[in-house]
């Protein structure tokens, strides 16, 4: 079947299902041409919480999926490839984590969104990339932080917030892939581009950046400013939405450390027209959870969306 026709079969069967697709910026340009929302992990929460869709198709990775359904329980929630997880998520074992937070039990604890379900549940409060510092921020001076999964993001956080915390020592296996060796010959390539980077880079890479943000600051950046070349590190779905907006700009993917495709996820990569006409098809794999666990995460997520 042409993409085409598997496209209007989408449209087809999203109307007979009273159906929405979610889409995240990392997954492949086509899916989230056919999506009726494209944004990163807090604006899908958003649109998950607020949708009064029979069926949420989530085109992205498995905790995105749990999220919608924590948040829209009375939603059929599908996720088009169950293989398609999270190394962050994978990196973070609820049952570890518990132990981790009874070792800290004074602690505050705030964890990325790219978490499991249970680990959420083992929170006091949720993050996106998006909304970090300010969630950070609103936890009392004398309150002691812990922050997981992404050790990279919790540094950023402690340089801009100046708290120290207390981090899991996870990272997502795109974003501490960027070789900050290659970036600086990318840069002598290309000496009017500006660097912009997502907050889970490492470091070294960060250092490089004229503006660090969460996926959707990075594409309203590219849109506001005049700069004409732009050198992106983070992961290359991005550029779909960044060429649409300013189809006369130039983006440039930073380049991985290896020679290979590793700026790219394979998780969400995962998610294709096929896989996403397949799902309302045949209405799975569905996302089910249990009741008390939901109940416990969606306290965490509940008070990020009210901060936010």
């Amino acid at each position: 079947m042409q993409n085409t026709d598997i496209a209007v079969e989408i449209h087809r069967l999203r109307r007979e299902r009273n159906a929405i697709i979610l889409a995240h910026y990392y997954v492949d340009g086509e899916v989230q041409d056919i999506a009726d929302h494209v944004g990163d992990s807090l604006q899908l929460a958003q649109a998950a919480a607020k949708s009064r869709a029979d069926v949420i198709v989530f085109a992205g990775v498995h905790f995105m999926a749990e999220t919608a359904k924590i948040l829209n329980p009375s939603s059929t929630v599908l996720l088009p490839d169950l293989e398609a997880g999270c190394s962050l998520a994978e990196g973070c074992p609820a049952e570890q984590f518990e132990r981790f937070t009874k070792r800290h039990p004074d602690h505050y604890v705030i964890s990325y969104i790219n978490c499991s379900a249970a680990v959420k549940a083992l929170s006091d409060c949720i993050c996106t990339s998006s909304n970090a510092e300010k969630i950070v921020r609103s936890v009392p001076a004398d309150q002691p932080i812990l922050f997981a999964p992404d050790r990279n993001l919790g540094r950023y956080l402690e340089k801009q917030t100046g708290r120290p915390m207390t981090l899991w020592r996870g990272a997502c296996i795109v974003h501490e892939t960027f070789s900050s060796r290659k970036l600086i010959e990318l840069k002598i390539r290309h000496p009017k581009a500006v660097v912009i980077a997502h907050p889970e880079c490492e470091p070294n890479v960060l250092d490089h950046a004229s503006f660090i943000g969460s996926t959707s600051a990075l594409l309203r950046y590219t849109i506001e400013q005049p700069h004409q070349e732009f050198i992106v590190a983070t992961e290359t779905g991005i550029l779909h939405q960044m060429q649409k907006y300013s189809p006369d700009k130039t983006f440039i993917p930073a380049p991985p450390d290896g020679n290979c495709n590793c700026n790219d996820c394979p998780f969400m990569k995962k998610n294709t027209l096929e896989s996403v006409h397949r799902a309302l098809l045949t209405m799975s794999p569905e996302i089910t959870l249990d009741p008390e666990l939901a109940r416990r995460a969606k306290g965490s997520l509940d008070r990020m969306l009210e901060l936010s």
